[in-house]
């Protein structure tokens, strides 16, 4: 059985001012999640959202920017 890891990655479009989220999209075919966390916190908990559920924030986000 194969384990896939998350690999992590913060936007591009982020300002590097602290105030951060990672996410590990490589999970979302493999196991239909994406999992989020705080940049400053990286051995903290992790948000697990559905693979559909994270597509439609980014989507909501495109629209509104």
């Amino acid at each position: 059985m194969k384990t896939d890891s998350p690999r992590w990655f913060t936007s591009s479009y982020s300002s590097n001012g602290g105030d951060c989220v990672e996410v590990a999209t490589n999970l979302a075919v493999s196991h239909g999640t994406v999992p989020v966390r705080d940049s400053k916190r990286t051995d903290g908990p992790t948000l697990t959202l559905s693979a559909a559920a994270f597509s439609a924030f980014v989507t909501g986000v495109k629209r509104d920017a």
